[in-house]
């Protein structure tokens, strides 16, 4: 009894345990299974970073203000943060990473940037 490629169909030769015909095949395979999670982790990640990259340039002297207007036009998205930092206080800053924002009165934000 031979065994066959859940990918390709071919007769898989060699171990008996293998279960693909080559490593293409393989990797085809669970790249076809993986690609929807992998498309919303990738898409996370892309504007998680963009978002910080705003954010860096933005605030070179790791403190100012700036209106949400300003972020809104560079293409920053206020869905995505990394963490939520609350004070003792109960200041509520977001964080993407490192570099964070705090929002204010008047659609205005601080932006600061955590010391390591």
């Amino acid at each position: 009894m031979s065994k066959q490629c859940p990918e390709c169909g071919d007769k898989i030769v060699g171990r008996i345990d293998k279960k693909f015909c080559s490593d293409a095949c393989r990797n085809a395979y669970n790249n076809a299974i993986n690609k929807d999670s992998k498309n919303l982790i990738r898409n996370t990640n892309n504007r998680l970073r963009k978002n910080y990259r705003i954010l860096e340039e933005l605030n070179p002297d790791q403190k100012k203000k700036i209106s949400r207007a300003r972020l809104i036009e560079k293409g920053f998205d206020f869905n995505y943060f990394t963490s939520i930092y609350t004070t003792k206080a109960g200041t509520i800053y977001y964080f993407v990473y490192d570099q964070g924002y705090l929002p204010l009165e008047d659609e205005y934000y601080a932006l600061v940037k955590r010391e390591r």
